[in-house]
């Protein structure tokens, strides 16, 4: 079976959606199994890999979607990438990167790190829908503490943490001083 109408099916779907779809909601979606969906992901990751194309399958979040190649994206992500919410100014994009590398993270343990006060950078992040309240620091006070969302994720094209670069000595040493 050459999966041609399948894998035009599954296509459609993710250039339809906006989220990333796991396996199980592609194969809701299209009507085909599981077993079905993941030869058509297979088959269209073999396509989108030509070199003819702008656009590949990327997991990001746990999820398949259609997105540009990275070496389109680095042209393009300034016109397209942060279009409805605007620019993040720098000191959101530190706060940021601080709650990313070190979640679960209070935020005297974030003003800690910046050396400054980090109120409205944090509610912008959460207005933003990039971090949120993951639980209490068992700590006096029972602090707050932050994590990244999946939206952080598919802002920076990452399916896991884990994906972040790794900090170099200087910047792991700065973390771990304000600790």
């Amino acid at each position: 079976m050459d999966f041609n109408k399948e894998t035009a099916l599954v296509e459609t779907v993710l250039f339809l959606e906006s989220e990333p779809l796991t396996v199980k909601m592609l194969s809701n979606r299209a009507q085909l199994s599981e077993e079905v969906v993941e030869k058509c992901l297979e088959k269209l990751t073999e396509k989108y890999s030509a070199e003819d194309s702008g656009i590949e399958i990327s997991i990001i979040a746990g999820g398949y979607c259609l997105t540009p190649k990275q070496e389109y994206w680095a042209v393009l992500k300034e016109l397209y990438g942060m279009k409805r919410e605007g620019r993040l100014s720098k000191s959101a994009m530190e706060t940021l990167a601080i709650i990313a590398y070190k979640q679960p993270v209070t935020r005297a343990e974030i003003e800690a790190i910046r050396g400054v006060g980090v109120d409205n950078m944090v509610r912008l992040l959460i207005e933003r829908n990039l971090i949120k309240e993951v639980g209490k620091k068992d700590a006096p006070g029972r602090p707050t503490l932050f994590g990244t969302t999946k939206e952080f994720l598919k802002l920076f094209r990452l399916n896991s943490i884990a994906e972040l670069p790794k900090l170099d000595e200087d910047e792991e040493e700065r973390f771990e001083l304000a600790r």
